[in-house]
């Protein structure tokens, strides 16, 4: 993934189309590309329907926009957000946004943002439909975002998981092999290997919600191991613990 690490982020928060739960988890997510400059959720907070994001807001210092809906049927917090995001865009403090909504209605913000330089940053439910993925410059699913049990919490929660919470998001289908095996011919040397870096940076060029969390595995390597149809060379560079990774097709 080329997308660097130490961006100065605005995060916005549409509470209407994400649910509350593991906000935490999104938040050190988030830490992973950048530092949180701006942190604001927008919703009417006279509804009860986001009550449920009113502890949330405290603990993680977020600050809450308040937008009354004016007219049944029309979501205006969606409306703020995007001015928001404008009104930052021109302020020149942030190097990124990060918009945090399942809403396909964002699609023409992510676009704007990155047309102004902007790295984009999506993260919403499974749901969220693809043209809103494709605007993003990596888009990441909730549902991945679980928090790890500490030891402790493992040893007094003895109880196994459910086979609903063990399956993965996406199944390692025939589009995501050959997306790969594409993927590597454009890459490789006149031996036919590709760098991983490369690769997984490429990947996700082309396919924003591209994660390897997404198919069950912590990381690229294993997931690529586990399918079978490629080869790994782990290359010594003289540096303790440092390798450098290859692949090709068999």
């Amino acid at each position: 993934m080329d997308i660097k690490k130490d961006l100065k982020l605005a995060v916005l928060i549409d509470a209407d189309n994400v649910p509350y739960a593991n906000v935490k988890e999104m938040f050190e997510e988030i830490a992973k590309y950048g530092t949180p400059t701006f942190r604001r959720i927008y919703a009417d907070w006279t509804k009860p329907t986001v009550s449920g994001w009113k502890k949330v807001l405290l603990e993680n210092a977020i600050t809450p926009i308040q937008q009354y809906s004016y007219t049944t049927g029309k979501n205006a917090s969606d409306s703020a957000l995007i001015i928001d995001a404008m009104d930052i865009l021109y302020t020149g403090k942030v190097d990124g946004f990060c918009i945090v909504s399942s809403d396909s209605d964002f699609t023409r913000l992510a676009t704007r943002l990155r047309e102004a330089g902007m790295t984009v940053i999506g993260i919403g439910e499974k749901k969220t439909l693809t043209p809103f993925i494709k605007a993003c410059d990596k888009f990441i699913y909730m549902e991945i975002l679980k928090p790890d049990l500490s030891i402790e919490e493992e040893i007094e929660n003895k109880k196994p998981q459910s086979k609903k919470e063990q399956q993965p998001l996406s199944k390692i289908d025939p589009k995501v092999i050959k997306l790969f095996s594409d993927t590597i011919s454009d890459l490789a040397d006149e031996n036919g290997w590709a760098s991983l870096a490369e690769l997984g940076s490429l990947m996700l060029k082309k396919k924003p919600d591209f994660d390897a969390r997404n198919y069950g595995f912590p990381r690229l390597l294993p997931l690529i191991k586990s399918i079978n149809r490629f080869e790994v060379d782990e290359r010594e560079t003289g540096k303790l613990n440092v390798k450098h990774i290859y692949i090709r097709r068999k």
